[in-house]
């Protein structure tokens, strides 16, 4: 990987992980824009409340959720348990929008929002440990860099993407695509299956 003048050597598995984040992330950047206003206008009672109440579901379970995972890995062998719950917790958080077009009231909403909460928490909790372990120890810093640099740059590229995209056609596109990348970045993080679970690791 090549940035300006400077040659960095990013190793196979940080590429993937960076990519799948990268997707998974820029999936939901679609949302993020239109989430409150798709509650106003699409659930029966929505208002900013329930926006608020929604949002709160999900950050308060994801920080409840997150240590306990990390400290239930922590204490497994191997990293075949990472990656599942990386993968598994990427899949289901990418699930969470197909879910929104059927939303109608705001308990369907605050289901899915814990869900996401659930499932996040999960995701990062094993990506964080597999990230930690085989980045390159020259390029620490710069490959964290890179990855969350590369996360901003697609959600805020997708969040105006998202917003055009509901104004002219509608949630439900927006929900669907964003399901679709999700599972795509699911995808690519899957693709690392064989060097943790037949290569001993």
């Amino acid at each position: 990987m090549r940035i300006g003048s400077v040659d960095i050597r990013v190793n196979r598995i940080i590429r993937y992980l960076i990519l799948g984040d990268l997707i998974v992330e820029g999936a939901f950047g679609l949302i993020s824009p239109i989430f409150a206003i798709f509650i106003i206008e699409r659930i029966v009672g929505g208002t900013s409340f329930t926006a608020g109440l929604a949002q709160a579901i999900y950050l308060l379970l994801f920080s409840l959720v997150r240590v306990p995972v990390a400290v239930y890995l922590d204490k497994k062998e191997g990293e075949g348990d990472e990656f599942w719950a990386m993968f598994l917790g990427f899949l289901v958080w990418s699930l969470v929008p197909f879910g929104y077009i059927f939303c109608r009231f705001p308990w369907q909403v605050y289901i899915l929002q814990a869900i996401q909460g659930i499932s996040i928490a999960t995701a990062y909790a094993g990506y964080m440990s597999v990230f930690t372990t085989h980045i390159d120890r020259k390029e620490k810093a710069t490959e964290w860099g890179i990855d969350a640099s590369a996360v901003g740059i697609a959600t805020g590229l997708t969040a105006a993407i998202g917003g055009a995209l509901a104004t002219n056609f509608g949630f439900n596109l927006v929900f669907f695509l964003a399901g679709i990348f999700g599972l795509s970045g699911s995808l690519a993080i899957f693709a690392l299956r064989k060097n943790f679970l037949y290569a001993g690791k």
